[in-house]
């Protein structure tokens, strides 16, 4: 049988489908969702749409329901309905465990598939049809809404071979209609369409019908299945240039890195390990003049050790999470299982950050290891969770079915306090244990002077620079993201996104090094938070596409959607930085022991 969601794409508050008033199927209980549906607001509900296999049915009656508007409670519901259409809210159905999908021509006899199909339209009082009203002129009637009462429902199927008697479904698809029944007890799906004046008064019936037809398709393979989907997304082709075209990019810009880097350093490096005279020896130019101030401990050593003990948890988590959905473990078909994975190890990587975090809080010179440890358990975890903690408050206000019920609120708070917290803390007395991180040069007592620095040597434009390159290879990536999480399209490029992780810690690390050379070239040996922030700072660009994304291409209305939007927004943009900004120190951090211990220091 059928399953229920749905969802908008002009408010992101997505709600359950009892919340309308359609028929439903109350003597059957619910599917049990998983973490991560839960966490997306995915509650499917059973249908009250029953077919039988191979047995096409014509306008089948579902049930009737009555409003009338001198009724308040009956009001509120006709009106309810009315936001809904307003909306463009969509109803999202699932056959065997297959989403069914709406095709319909756009311009130029292109075809376009939504996974998802609306409940009715609007056609405004200057008699412009809004979203799905423009697919039918039988809609016309001013300052009307549309309600779809009838849907035909297409299902392919591929009978099975070489094995017992039987088949599978391999596609499922439908097209929404509206008819005004004449006689709603026994409706026959003729007639003009239902329409609801918006000044409607008093009493109104509407009939749900839906007609089935069943379809042998022998060239569908089980395997092939999900292939249909890829319909739902426009214009594939151009996207699958695009990203090509980033990745060229991205790929030559990184060998030109790496040619300078290793033609420059390999030259510095012979001429320094050529000067054997004093007097040479006290011409020293370029990097190896702050040879004794570059491993100095930098300021707020703290909060660098403790971010990044938290980006070296959500590095790990993104990297194996992206490993199985290439493997195909979490493929749309498994719903809420990328989610869930993802919260799964962000639990259990409790012990590489404390340890991180510890290691490099202790070769600062750190001594307040109590606090540290608490710190890289709580600040960045508790940043997050008070973050989504309000967005939840908000959807309960608004009677969401993306609002968190208590009980799973409670089970995540336990999964941090009863598992992450004490895995930090083993990780973080192991850090400790530790003798911190050997330096290849000595210290100085007294720091040296950092001279006068031009414009582009300045910490400011340097970081500003450095997060253009990582940003670069990602933006065309963030769009399908974007559009899988707020316009509700499948994602299913999974391969492709990991190899753009893959070529983001590449560029990352790159560019970060690069800058961080140049600052040592001029003398400037403060590189700890400079190259944490340098790719760090890609999160504000993706906070700035965010916002254009936001503006440009929803039409997300309402206060509480649009808090929702950026307060979401926010929490991506957070993990996002701790991510990139780990990445940049890591690389700078190796590079500049590597570059400093082969160099001959008096």
């Amino acid at each position: 049988s059928l399953i229920f969601d749905i969802m908008t794409l002009e408010s992101v508050l997505p709600y359950e489908y009892t919340a309308f008033d359609f028929c439903s199927a109350p003597s059957e209980k619910r599917p049990s969702e998983n973490l991560g549906q839960v966490l997306f607001g995915e509650r499917i509900e059973p249908s009250p749409y029953k077919f039988k296999f191979r047995v096409n049915e014509e306008c089948s009656h579902v049930c009737t329901k009555n409003y009338n508007t001198e009724k308040q409670e009956e009001k509120i519901k006709l009106d309810f309905l009315k936001k809904g259409m307003l909306l463009n809210y969509q109803h999202h159905w699932i056959v065997d465990n297959m989403p069914v999908t709406w095709c319909y021509e756009v311009e130029a006899s292109q075809k376009f598939c939504n996974p998802g199909f609306p409940i009715g339209c609007y056609v405004t009082e200057a008699s412009q049809p809004k979203d799905a009203c423009v697919v039918n002129t039988d809609f016309n009637a001013r300052d009307t809404f549309y309600l779809f009462n009838h849907v035909d429902i297409t299902i392919f199927y591929h009978v099975v071979e070489n094995e017992a008697a039987g088949a599978r479904l391999v596609t499922a698809k439908m097209q929404p209609r509206s008819f005004k029944h004449t006689n709603s007890d026994h409706p026959d799906c003729t007639g003009e369409p239902m329409g609801i004046n918006n000044k409607f008064t008093g009493e109104l019936k509407v009939a749900y019908t839906y007609s089935v037809k069943f379809v042998e398709d022998k060239n569908i393979r089980w395997a092939s299945r999900w292939d249909y989907i890829l319909e739902s997304m426009p214009h594939t082709n151009i996207q699958w240039f695009s990203i090509m075209n980033s990745l060229v990019i991205v790929l030559f810009l990184s060998g030109m890195v790496a040619m300078i880097m290793l033609r420059t350093l390999h030259k510095d490096i012979a001429r320094y390990n050529q000067m054997d005279s004093v007097e040479d020896a006290q011409e020293e130019f370029g990097w190896k003049l702050v040879h004794g101030d570059v491993f100095r401990p930098p300021r707020k050593g703290m909060l660098l050790s403790v971010f990044l003990g938290s980006g070296t948890q959500i590095f790990i988590m993104t990297f194996v999470t992206l490993f199985f959905a290439c493997l195909g473990f979490l493929s749309p078909a498994n719903r809420g299982a990328l989610m869930t994975c993802a919260v799964v190890l962000w639990v259990l990587l409790g012990t590489p950050a404390g340890y991180v975090a510890a290691r490099f809080y202790k070769s600062f010179g750190g001594e307040k290891w109590k606090t540290n440890v608490l710190l890289t358990a709580f600040l960045c975890p508790g940043v997050v969770f008070a973050d989504f903690f309000l967005m939840n408050l908000i959807l309960w206000g608004e009677g969401s079915s993306a609002a968190m019920p208590f009980g799973t609120l409670v089970a995540i708070l336990a999964l941090w306090f009863c598992i992450s917290v004490p895995l930090t803390f083993i990780g973080a007395y192991f850090g400790f244990k530790r003798s911190a991180i050997e330096h290849p040069v000595r210290t100085n007592q007294i720091p040296r002077q950092i001279p006068e620095q031009s414009f582009y040597t300045r910490p400011l434009p340097g970081i500003i620079m450095g997060g253009i390159l990582p940003f670069g290879c990602i933006f065309i990536q963030l769009f399908f993201i974007l559009n899988s999480i707020w316009s509700h399209q499948m994602y299913y490029m999974f391969g492709f996104l990991f190899l753009v992780f893959i070529i983001l810690v590449i560029t990352c690390s790159e560019a970060t090094i690069l800058l961080c050379y140049f600052h040592l070239c001029a003398e400037d040996y403060h590189w700890q938070w400079r190259s944490f922030l340098t790719s760090g700072f890609t999160a504000i660009y993706f906070l700035v596409y965010a916002i254009h994304y936001f503006y440009s291409k929803l039409q997300i209305s309402g206060m509480a959607s649009t808090i929702l939007y950026f307060g979401y927004t926010m929490i991506m943009a957070l993990i996002f930085f701790l991510f990139t900004g780990t990445i940049g120190f890591f690389a700078c951090f190796w590079f500049v022991t590597k570059i400093y211990s082969v160099v001959k220091v008096d």
